[in-house]
């Protein structure tokens, strides 16, 4: 059943209304009519609704809520990304990938050796196009919230956040001994654990770069015998972690 996400204002008198891009999508893509069934998710809250359409016109589509769905699709682990800014089509499959595997938080990060350079005049545009992206992959994914993508920092700006975090693990190829494996072992799982990973850009990340996010308290990690893309590590990281706190 496909899945929909709306906010809290779009909800009253048991009733929800669908508005924007989705409607068309409702009425044209899947040509669904009164009284069909949609699977329906508040993200300003996680909960997620069955619920039947009552009326479709070309601006809204109106359901009466049936029942709420028992849904535990996020991860127990708060994720965050800090992502070397890459060329465009890596960044949008990074989005993607990141979402469907649960992440929280994606910062698009400034660094010496990346080859895209964003005009600030694009800034917002590929930020929508990112956003969208995310919503896509959440719907996909059936998770209950979607992924915020934030405006791009510089690696200053993140080395100002390793205190946010319970763990902010930075990968670096020239790390040889410390592990991911090892320094997962040594946070203990709670509740609202916190999780931030530092992924450098197609270039790889500078050894200024390097040791100022280790002097603020990252921690670096080696992933292995092999160097991973740019658009694989975070994967990797991500999918240990996962096996790690939430498997």
């Amino acid at each position: 059943m496909p899945k929909f996400f709306i906010k809290t204002n779009q909800i009253s008198n048991n009733q929800i209304q669908i508005i924007g891009e989705d409607v068309k999508h409702i009425s044209q893509v899947l040509r669904a009519k009164k009284g069909e069934n949609l699977n329906i998710c508040n993200v300003d809250t996680g909960t997620n609704y069955l619920a039947e359409i009552e009326q479709i016109n070309k601006d809204i589509v109106l359901c009466n809520i049936l029942k709420q769905i028992e849904s535990s699709s996020e991860s127990n682990v708060q994720v965050t990304v800090f992502q070397g800014l890459p060329k465009a089509d890596k960044m949008e499959y990074i989005v993607q990938k990141n979402t469907e595997l649960g992440v929280k938080t994606i910062f698009p990060v400034i660094m010496k050796r990346c080859v895209v350079k964003l005009e600030p005049k694009d800034i917002n545009k590929k930020l929508e196009r990112w956003q969208k992206i995310a919503e896509s992959a959440a719907k996909q994914s059936e998770r209950n919230t979607i992924p915020t993508i934030e405006k791009p920092i510089t690696v200053q700006e993140l080395s100002k956040k390793v205190n946010e975090f319970d763990i902010l693990i930075l990968a670096y190829e020239n790390e040889k001994q410390n592990t991911l494996k090892a320094e997962l072992k040594k946070v203990k799982p709670t509740k609202n654990l916190k999780i931030g990973v530092i992924i450098g850009p197609e270039g790889g990340l500078d050894t200024q770069e390097v040791n100022m996010l280790v002097e603020s308290g990252a921690k670096v990690v080696t992933l292995g015998k092999r160097i991973l893309r740019t658009e694989t590590a975070s994967i990797m990281i991500i999918s240990n972690i996962i096996y790690e706190y939430e498997i």
